[in-house]
């Protein structure tokens, strides 16, 4: 397994909604470790492939305990929407979080690696996963999910000359891990970091 590289905005693959996955073998098996490793790494609640370069529907998971991946998945939601102190970030938008409208519930089904049916439900935090990583596959970030005052800050804070030394210093960061097989440490246990009440984006 290998850390792989993730993709900052500005990406256009960020941009492209993503394949179809037809091919379950072990291309499919290696991409899956290996996203799994670079979100722990990381200290990430998902990560989807598009975010390290490759444009297929897969994305991997984890959440309070519950770790996992998802090919070809088809979304539900429904329930209330959560509260606004339920802030939302994204690895590939480094150093800026906001409030996203996400409902409480959601569920998808898709295939695992073998080609195997795969569903995972779920509420709160876990529900949240899988809305922006499903997200991703569109073509779609959190960002474009901001309204009013919420979108025009993020979009101020992207375009400033200050955004791309945080997105430099971050990849800097992460480099370091690039291709490495990942030894467990003491932030890389079982749940995804919830100090700062931040999906998607840890420490690093």
């Amino acid at each position: 397994m290998a850390v792989l590289s993730i993709r900052m905005i500005g990406d256009p693959i960020l941009r492209t909604p993503a394949a179809e996955v037809t091919d379950f073998g072990p291309e499919l098996a290696r991409l899956v470790e290996d996203m799994t490793e670079t979100m722990i790494d990381v200290q990430g609640a998902g990560l989807a492939a598009p975010q390290v370069g490759i444009g297929l529907q897969v994305f991997t998971y984890r959440v309070d305990g519950v770790q996992g991946h998802v090919v070809n998945p088809v979304l539900e939601v429904g329930g209330e929407s959560q509260g606004e102190s339920d802030v939302e970030g994204c690895l590939s938008v480094p150093g800026l979080g906001s409030y996203v409208g996400r409902t409480d519930w959601a569920r998808v089904t898709g295939k695992d690696v073998s080609g195997g049916d795969v569903v995972v439900e779920g509420t709160g935090m876990l529900a949240r996963a899988l809305q922006h990583e499903t997200d991703h596959l569109r073509g779609t970030l959190y960002i474009d999910r901001l309204e009013g005052e919420d979108r025009k800050s993020a979009l101020r804070a992207i375009r400033s000359a200050e955004y791309n030394r945080v997105t430099s210093r971050t990849a800097a960061q992460r480099s370091l891990s690039l291709g490495s097989s990942f030894t467990p440490g003491p932030a890389a246990g079982g749940t995804a970091s919830r100090s700062t009440g931040t999906f998607g984006q840890g420490a690093r």
